[in-house]
Order: structure tokens, then C-alpha cells, then sequence
């Protein structure tokens, strides 16, 4: 068959091979330090997976995704000798967890021995012959075709624990999932999330909803994706020598609808700080705009990366939903995490970001100030102390690791600090080991 997208065929043909070669060498380990650790990938067809890449041209209305395809879903390189940094869709997540759960040193061919159980199934981008194909009426089937196959195919592992040892990922924010069965007619999103047939499961979502069961939000993609040691080493000093003289940045497209919100807040006050030309202790600029109209910055990591390394805080208010990817590419940056509203990041990426240590790295104003009580960002941010912001950006740079996706088939020193994959994994693990417990007590 002719292909009319190399880059989608060279992602498929090399991720086949991988999944058929490197799974079989990791099967089995022998590793030590696998007690408790164990997972059994599901077997599923193609159908689930890797042919859904080939439609990656089928939906204008949404992007045509094929070059995201490239290096497992990494993306292109920003530039032909780039080591670490690509034009990442944070979309893909979904194919670059699976390029790396092959390399995971704990992999089963047993399922009954197993702590947990992988379903490589793209939910979110079969989610698009939903959201922006011809199936929208019909968005209450979501899942349901793959509840099908897990029920017909060896279902014993289904049942096994009731479905409670199974997790997926989902690069799309859980709200895409959450439509509720009984609209009719449909509106937006799928109902894969409101199917009892998928209560169990746990979901791992860009962005989780405000009463979490099944979905956890772990981090965004950013573009930076380094393969030893050295190459994060070199990032972080950069990050640690940046000149910062420019006390607050934001990045992002206007602020939605006219009526008042925080973004739109947070932009007119940058503009009128620019406009006014003020400069602060030391400060040569006070705000700096990335104007990310049209989707110009999704996949180009030097319009915004630039700036952020040379901006002490990066404001990150909500838009059309609470999180926002730029909040990872701010921490990548070094760059201090400004929030609006709770739901940005506290009580979404509690296993990367913990929760009881938010003030020890970021800074918190409340939306209804800004937006009703004509409180000024800028002077929150004066009356935080040189001392305190030096602190609180080594404190940033501290997640870094975490909240980064190393490349496939990095060297073993990198592979010793664990990233955001490692961290989803390992807690997803004791995630549903509580369940069990709980379970079994009852």
C-alpha cells in the first residue's frame, strides 16, 4: 500500500516492531525490585491503537496530527541537532505512554501474577470520529466496543478483581469523557466516563474532574524530552543561570468572551504595565505577553520558553478549561507557577505536584480578587521577598524531573530519577492496591 504520510508510517512500522521485540525482552524480568510491581499489558487489536494513527488526516475540523506522530509521539525536532527538544502535541500522550510501558522493567506475561493491568487503547483520539467526525450522535457508545472485546476475549482477566486492577490513559481532559448518558440530543463530549461498564477502571487524564473516582491528572507533555543525564544536567543550568528580568509573564491567546474572567484581568494589566513602560528593583520589564493566538505556540517550544526563562513568575488563569500545558512549561522553564483557581493544578496533579506543598513553590491569588475586588497582580508579587522567590525557584526546579517525560530509551543515569511517567505508574500501582485492600476488607 502506497503511504501518502512517512512520518505516520515510519511511527507505525518502528512502534509495531518495538512493541513486538521489546516487549518479548522485557517480560520476565528477573529485576529484584519488582515485588508488587507487576503489570500485564492487555493484548488488544490493532483497532484500539495503532490504527487509529492512520486516520491522524481524517479530521480538519479538529488538526491533522500525522507529524505528531514522529519519535513515538514526541513529535518532530525543534531543529535537526536537537537532543531534547521536539514539537510535542500534548494530544499524544496516549502513544508516548505506550512507547514507554514497553520499556518498563516489570512486565508480565502472566496476568494472574500481575499487580496491575495496561489497556493500550487510544481513548482520546478515538474520541475524535466523536467530538469532530460523523459518529457525534452516537457519542454515547464510546467504549463500548472495546467493554465488548474484554468481554469476549479471555474474559477471566476482567473479572479477575472486577475490573479494578485495570488502567488506560486518556490525553484529552476528563470533561471530554463526561457526557452525561441521558442528553439527547448529545452535546459535547463522549460518555466513556459515565459508562457503569468503566467504573473501575483508573484513568489517567490530562485534566481530572472535581470528584475524582476513576480519572487522575498527571502531567502535560512540554517539549522537553532529554535521553541521559547530562542533557537534563546542562537544562539545569541553564534554568539556574537565566538572567530574570522580567517580573511576571503571560502566555496564551485574549481572554474568553467579553464578559469579565481572570485571563482577560491578567492580560489587560500586562498590557497596561507594558504600555507605562515601568521597570521594578532590578526588573527591566514588568509584564511580557506571549501572544499564543491561533494555536501559534502549541507546537513551537522557543516562542514561549525564551521568555519564561527570563520571566520570575509565569501567571497561569484559567481558560477554556482550569489547567493549562504552559503551567509545565513554566516549571521546565524554572519559572514560578502563578495560580487563580484550585482546580489549575492542587486538585488535579496531586501525585507530581503534591498538595501540601504548593506555597512552597508556587503563588496563590484567589480569581474573585483580580476579577471583582480590583486587586493588582503585580503588588502580590512586589511584597514577595528576594530571599523568598530565590527559594521558591529552587523549589521549582526540584520537580522538573517530575513532571517531564524522558525520551524512550534513555541511558540508565536518567532512568535513576524518576519522571512523570514513573510517578503515574508507580502510583496508579498502590492506587489500586488500596482499592483491593479496601475491597477485601469489606
Amino acid at each position: 500500500m502506497a503511504c501518502r504520510f512517512p512520518i505516520l508510517c515510519i511511527a507505525i512500522i518502528n512502534f509495531y516492531i518495538f512493541s513486538q521485540l521489546g516487549l518479548s525482552k522485557n517480560l520476565e524480568s528477573d529485576n529484584s525490585d519488582c515485588k508488587d510491581r507487576w503489570i500485564y499489558i492487555r493484548k488488544l487489536p490493532q483497532n484500539f491503537n495503532l490504527d487509529l494513527l492512520k486516520k491522524c488526516s481524517e479530521y480538519p475540523i479538529y488538526d491533522n496530527f500525522c507529524p505528531h506522530l514522529a519519535n513515538h509521539g514526541l513529535g518532530q525536532k525543534t531543529h535537526n541537532n536537537s537532543q531534547s527538544w521536539y514539537r510535542t502535541d500534548p494530544y499524544m500522550l496516549e502513544l508516548i505512554f505506550h512507547r514507554r510501558i514497553l520499556e518498563y522493567p516489570c512486565l508480565t506475561s502472566d496476568y494472574s501474577s500481575a499487580n496491575a493491568i495496561f489497556l493500550p487503547y487510544y481513548a482520546g483520539l478515538d474520541a475524535l470520529k466523536y467530538l469532530y467526525g460523523p459518529e457525534g450522535n452516537s457519542s454515547f457508545n464510546h467504549g463500548m466496543e472495546l467493554f465488548n472485546f474484554l468481554q469476549e476475549d479471555e474474559p477471566e482477566i476482567w473479572r479477575r478483581n472486577m475490573a479494578h486492577d485495570h488502567f488506560l490513559v486518556m490525553a484529552r481532559p476528563a470533561g471530554d469523557f463526561s457526557q452525561p448518558l441521558t442528553n439527547d440530543p448529545p452535546i459535547w463530549g463522549t460518555s466513556f466516563l459515565e459508562l457503569p461498564e468503566f467504573f473501575n477502571v483508573t484513568c489517567l487524564t490530562l485534566e481530572g474532574r472535581a470528584w475524582p473516582w476513576q480519572d487522575q491528572a498527571i502531567p502535560y507533555p512540554t517539549s522537553f524530552h532529554p535521553h541521559n543525564l547530562n542533557l537534563l544536567d546542562t537544562w539545569f543550568q541553564r534554568v539556574r543561570k537565566s538572567r530574570r528580568n522580567t517580573l511576571m509573564l503571560f502566555a496564551g491567546d485574549s481572554g474568553i468572551a467579553n464578559n469579565p474572567n481572570v485571563r482577560r484581568s491578567v492580560r489587560d494589566e500586562c498590557e497596561n504595565s507594558t504600555a507605562n513602560g515601568n521597570s521594578y528593583n532590578g526588573y527591566e520589564s514588568i509584564c511580557e505577553i506571549v501572544d499564543c493566538l491561533n494555536r501559534v505556540c502549541e507546537h513551537d517550544p522557543i516562542r514561549f520558553m525564551k521568555p519564561m526563562l527570563r520571566s520570575t513568575f509565569c501567571l497561569q488563569p484559567p481558560g477554556d478549561t482550569p489547567s493549562r500545558r504552559s503551567t509545565f512549561d513554566g516549571i521546565v522553564a524554572g519559572c514560578i507557577p502563578v495560580f487563580f483557581e484550585e482546580l489549575s493544578a492542587k486538585r488535579q496533579f496531586g501525585w507530581h505536584l503534591p498538595e501540601g506543598q504548593y506555597e512552597e513553590f508556587s503563588v496563590f491569588i484567589q480569581e474573585k480578587d483580580v476579577v471583582g475586588n480590583g486587586l493588582k497582580i503585580v503588588d502580590v508579587l512586589k511584597s514577595i521577598s528576594i530571599a523568598e522567590v530565590r527559594r521558591m525557584r529552587e523549589n521549582v526546579m526540584k520537580l522538573i524531573p517530575k513532571v517531564i517525560y524522558r525520551r524512550h530509551e534513555s541511558s540508565l543515569g536518567l532512568r535513576s530519577k524518576k519522571d512523570a511517567f514513573d510517578i503515574a505508574v508507580e502510583s496508579t500501582i498502590q492506587r489500586i492496591k488500596s482499592r483491593l485492600t479496601e475491597i477485601s476488607a469489606q
